[in-house]
């Protein structure tokens, strides 16, 4: 893992309010949990996502669940903060966490 992808993915996250490391695109999300987590930021109205496609770079595949410590992509940052996965992003939407976050 070199550090150049380390950086790349803390400058991505950091410059960007919202960020889904995912597979597929959000047009074409390529698994049910992206494609999940993608419906769930639009339910909850955020209107710039900025998405990497995990599939188009091994290097950041890896690189960003040695980031995060997460083994599973979709993974959620917000204001730089990793927020997890499909399930947790789920269960935060059920409870308004999710909106209220992406709101604030």
């Amino acid at each position: 893992m070199s550090d150049d992808v380390q950086t790349w993915i803390k400058e991505t996250v950091t410059q960007n309010p919202v960020v889904l490391f995912m597979k597929g695109t959000a047009q074409f999300p390529q698994c049910g949990f992206s494609g999940k987590a993608i419906a769930l930021l639009k339910e909850s109205g955020v209107q710039d996502i900025v998405t990497v496609n995990v599939l188009d770079d091994a290097e950041v595949r890896q690189g960003i669940k040695d980031y995060s410590q997460w083994p599973t992509v979709p993974q959620l940052f917000v204001k730089g903060e990793f927020i997890g996965g499909s399930d947790i992003m789920n269960e935060m939407f059920e409870s308004g966490e999710l909106q209220a976050l992406l709101k604030a």
